[in-house]
C-alpha cells in the first residue's frame, strides 16, 4: 500500500489536503480515501471500491467519452468566472452555503458563473445539506433567476429534501442522502429527489453503484469524491457503463488538487473525459507520498475498515447494500463486495495479501 497526501489548490469543504491509500492488484490500482469524518462502517464501502478496482476490474463501457462539469469552490466571483472560462466545460457546479459566508456571497458567485457560461450553459448548485427548509426554499427561488439545472442536497434529511422539492420549481438532486445512507433507495420512496448523485467509493464500487442506479429509478449524475486520477478512473468507469447518461458528470475535479499520482492525469478536454485508466507514475507518487505519522494513521483506518468489510463479505453482504435484494439482479447474487473482499486484498490486520498489493 502507498499513502498519498496532496495539497488542495483551494480550501474545499474544509479540506486543505487530500489524503488516502493506493492499493495495487492484478487488475490495476485502487484508491481508498474516505474523508476524516467517515468511521469504519462507512469506510468499508470505500475499501470495497478500492479492492474491486485492484482485483476485479470494471464492467465494459458503452461510451468512450464522458461529459463533465467544472466544479467551482466557494471562491469570490472574479475567481469563479476565471475558473469556468478556463475549464472548457459547458456545465458548472457551484458550491454554496460555505461556513463563514452569507447568501450574498453565494448569489454573487453564481451570477459570475452564469456570466462566464453565457445563457446556454448549464448551471447547478451544491449545498451539501447546509440549509434548513425555509432557507433552502428562499435561496433556491432567489438563485433560480440564473436558470438552475438542479439544486444538490439543499438540506440534510430526506424529509427536508422532500419538503423543499414540494415547494420549488427547480429539480432536487440527492447526494449525501444516498452515499451516507444505510438504505440509499429510501430517497425514491420518500419522494425526496429528481436526480441521484452517485459516487463510486462511498457506494462500494462500480458494480454496486450500477445496482443502486438501476434500483433507484432516477436519472443519475456520477460525481467524484475529490480523488486522484486512480479514484477518478472508477467514476469514469461507472459513467461509461451506465445505460443512459443525461447529465454532465462531476468528475472534472482533478484541478482542485495541486498534483496527481499519474503522469497523464484524468483531466477533461473541452468538457469531456476520455474513458481510460491512467497508469500510476512512480516518481509522481513518490513526490506526493505521506510522511510516517500520516501513513500510520491511514494503515490503521484501512485495517479497521477491512475488519468490517471482511466480516460482511463472509456472507455476501455489506450492510446497506444487502437491502437491494432482488433489485441487484443475477449479477449481484454473490453480493456486491463478496468476490472482491475475497480476492486476496487486505485482511483484518490491514497487511498486504496476494496480488502484489503495495
Amino acid at each position: 500500500m502507498r499513502v498519498f497526501s496532496i495539497p488542495m489548490r483551494t480550501r474545499f469543504r474544509g479540506v486543505t489536503r487530500r489524503e488516502g491509500v493506493l492499493l495495487r492488484g492484478p487488475a490495476g490500482w485502487g484508491e481508498f480515501s474516505p474523508f476524516a469524518e467517515y468511521g469504519p462502517q462507512e469506510s468499508a464501502r470505500w475499501l470495497a471500491a478500492a479492492r474491486e478496482a485492484a482485483f476485479a476490474g470494471w464492467p465494459a463501457p458503452v461510451r468512450d467519452r464522458v461529459p463533465v462539469n467544472v466544479t467551482v469552490p466557494a471562491v469570490g466571483p472574479e475567481r469563479a468566472f476565471e475558473l469556468v472560462r478556463a475549464s472548457g466545460c459547458r456545465t458548472a457546479k457551484v458550491k454554496v452555503a460555505e461556513r463563514g459566508q452569507d447568501d450574498g456571497d453565494d448569489l454573487a458567485r453564481v451570477e459570475a458563473v452564469r456570466d462566464a457560461l453565457g445563457p446556454d450553459g448549464r448551471l447547478r448548485v451544491d449545498v451539501n445539506g447546509g440549509w434548513d427548509v425555509a432557507h433552502a426554499v428562499r435561496m433556491v427561488r432567489a438563485l433560480d433567476r440564473f436558470d438552475l439545472e438542479y439544486v444538490e442536497q439543499p438540506c440534510g434529511s430526506l424529509e427536508e429534501l422532500a419538503a423543499v422539492r414540494s415547494r420549488v420549481d427547480v429539480p432536487v438532486a440527492a447526494d449525501e442522502s444516498i452515499r451516507r445512507a444505510e438504505d440509499p433507495l429510501r430517497v425514491r420512496a420518500a419522494g425526496a429527489a429528481d436526480v441521484a448523485v452517485l459516487k463510486v467509493q462511498p457506494l462500494g464500487g462500480v458494480r454496486a453503484a450500477l445496482r443502486v442506479a438501476e434500483a433507484a429509478g432516477l436519472p443519475v449524475v456520477v460525481s467524484s469524491a475529490v480523488e486522484t486520477s486512480v479514484g477518478l478512473a472508477a467514476g469514469v468507469a461507472l459513467a461509461a457503463a451506465l445505460p443512459e447518461l443525461p447529465f454532465a458528470c462531476g468528475l472534472g475535479t482533478l484541478s482542485l488538487l495541486s498534483g496527481d499520482v499519474t503522469g497523464d492525469p484524468l483531466a477533461p478536454v473541452d468538457g469531456e473525459i476520455v474513458v481510460r485508466r491512467p497508469v500510476v507514475d512512480e516518481a509522481a507518487l513518490a513526490a506526493l507520498e505521506a510522511g510516517p505519522e500520516v501513513a500510520a494513521g491511514w494503515r490503521e483506518r484501512l485495517g479497521d475498515a477491512a475488519k468490517v468489510l471482511d466480516a460482511a463479505s463472509g456472507d455476501g453482504s455489506a450492510g446497506y447494500l444487502g437491502s437491494l435484494g432482488a433489485a441487484a439482479g443475477p449479477s449481484g447474487a454473490a453480493g456486491p463486495v463478496g468476490p472482491v473482499g475475497a480476492a486476496g486484498g487486505f485482511g483484518a490486520s490491514g497487511a498486504a495479501g496476494e496480488g502484489d498489493v503495495r
